[in-house]
């Protein structure tokens, strides 16, 4: 008779697949809570203290730590002086090992106290399956409950599982514990205050055709399935497969919309910098004050929202002003979600990417960024500075209106590739200077790209870092610009503040910067 080893955290299935290794032949031998839910379930298990002829002692710790387990799952069977060894020791060979492992990372994710936290760390658990998934020539290991279903199909097929399957499952045991003693290793790092090891941890999402360019190989892998505003966990509604530059565009989008909590917003991106933004009373005027900032950047870019989109607004969206005359050609929407009838709407459009994206709070994250040879990593740069009058640094003091299109601003500029500059009028960006090699060369851009709108005066500035010269607020102030926000903490900062009093300019200091490489 064939035995079976069974001791899971997890029992979802256990009894029906236990039920059905019983059918095939197995004897299943079976641990603490598990042997009680299998036998109220009807499977005749028996106890692990029947196979190694000693109680479990120390509070469960210690009970498959034993010989009589680790030598009937490591011995190999046709080896000659492993099969003498094992009899003279009246070792019983174990065929399968079911064993899935304590929730340690639940554990942590909902705050235990570190004693708790250390007695959710498996150890004979990892030691059965690392035991079995070595010997897996012989021994079946499963690990996941939603390999059950086939390892039954093949024993009842087959007599047994294909070597094929035992290789695979081994390879899915070792990532297992290297992920479970990599869970445990960064939390006990960080008890201890030690940093000098980084490990990542990752799921494959889905293969990209290519990276930038068609000659790059890319993947896309998630390291966290429950993050807001997170393309590892959205939803793809409609569409071609998103390729290396879209997730790029598309992440730099959500991070953007993640500014805005409560007020409807909309915009339009590309190469991971905003080409038009807006904020409205809702979504259909912050979507027509977005497109009409920069109708000509938005072609083959990416819109994004924090508002579900309706009927009204997937024609708006679809056709320039809502002339079906006018399509306009985009890559991918994002939104919160879709009705219906803006799906119905958009299916005519088969190629377009529609995703869905959850809303909620963000925890502070790490970024990494790789250089040759290693990593760099940070805080993501989640925090900004709500801009209230108290921020003015000069005489003259900003009126509502421009108080909010300062601090509508600021939540657009830290997003934008530094140099930055954006100028803004009621609540839309008129113009965006990015990734330029001097500052006054981005407030050229953006304001030349503002006038060219026929917007020439009214406008309101953000920087994502300080003015070193009073060059840029002086080009600024002779082309329209009636207030300022940037971070302040320049030596020759009395030079611009002397400067914005002299023209009755308000200006802000946040006292933060928001560089972007």
């Amino acid at each position: 008779m064939k035995r079976a080893l069974v001791s899971v955290t997890d029992k979802t299935g256990v009894v029906d697949f236990c039920k059905g290794l019983e059918e095939c032949g197995y004897e299943i031998v079976s641990t603490g809570g598990t042997k009680k839910v299998l036998i109220a379930g009807g499977v005749k298990a028996i106890d692990i203290s029947d196979i190694t002829g000693f109680p479990e002692i120390l509070d469960g710790r210690v009970k498959t730590l034993h010989p009589n387990v680790h030598g009937g799952l490591l011995a190999v069977r046709d080896l000659e002086s492993h099969v003498k060894q094992v009899k003279e020791h009246n070792i019983e060979y174990i065929d399968l090992v079911c064993v899935n492992l304590y929730a340690f990372k639940k554990t942590i994710e909902r705050g235990a106290q570190f004693a708790e936290a250390i007695e959710n760390i498996d150890i004979g658990g990892p030691s059965m399956l690392r035991s079995a998934a070595k010997n897996h020539k012989y021994v079946t290991v499963v690990s996941d409950i939603n390999d059950y279903d086939r390892v039954l199909k093949e024993i009842k097929e087959f007599g047994d599982t294909k070597y094929e399957t035992r290789l695979e499952l081994a390879a899915k045991v070792y990532t297992l514990t290297a992920e479970y003693d990599t869970m445990i290793a960064t939390y006990m790092r960080e008890k201890a205050g030690l940093n000098e090891k980084l490990f990542i941890e990752a799921d494959l999402v889905q293969g990209l055709r290519y990276g930038e360019n068609p000659h790059q190989e890319a993947k896309f892998y998630a390291t966290d399935k429950n993050l807001s505003y997170s393309l590892a966990n959205a939803k793809q509604i409609q569409g071609k497969e998103l390729s290396y530059n879209n997730i790029q565009d598309a992440n730099a989008a959500l991070n953007i919309v993640r500014e805005f909590k409560d007020t409807p917003f909309a915009m339009g991106l590309k190469h991971m910098n905003p080409c038009g933004a807006a904020i409205g009373k809702d979504l259909k005027e912050a979507w027509l004050k977005a497109y009409e900032s920069d109708p000509v950047s938005i072609f083959g870019g990416i819109v994004a929202t924090n508002q579900i989109i309706d009927l009204e607004a997937a024609n708006l969206i679809k056709f320039a002003h809502g002339d079906k005359k006018s399509p306009i050609f985009l890559e991918v929407i994002l939104a919160p979600g879709f009705t219906d009838e803006a799906l119905a709407a958009f299916s005519k459009r088969p190629d377009l990417r529609l995703i869905e994206f959850k809303l909620g709070q963000y925890p502070k994250q790490k970024q990494y960024v790789t250089v040759n040879g290693g990593l760099l990593v940070q805080d993501q740069d989640t925090e900004i500075k709500e801009i209230k009058d108290d921020m003015t640094v000069t005489s003259c003091k900003p009126t509502s209106q421009q108080l909010i299109d300062l601090d509508f601003g600021w939540k657009i500029v830290k997003h934008v590739k530094s140099n930055a500059i954006v100028v803004v009028k009621n609540g839309t960006t008129c113009g965006v200077g990015a990734g330029q090699m001097n500052r006054v060369g981005a407030a050229k851009i953006a304001i030349e790209e503002a006038h060219s709108r026929g917007v020439k005066d009214g406008l309101v500035l953000a920087s994502d870092a300080f003015f070193p010269f009073a060059d840029t607020l002086q080009y600024g102030i002779d082309n329209g610009v009636v207030a300022v926000v940037q971070p302040g903490g320049s030596k020759k900062d009395q030079d611009s503040i002397d400067l914005a009093n002299e023209k009755n300019v308000p200006m802000l200091f946040t006292g933060m910067r928001h560089f972007k490489h």
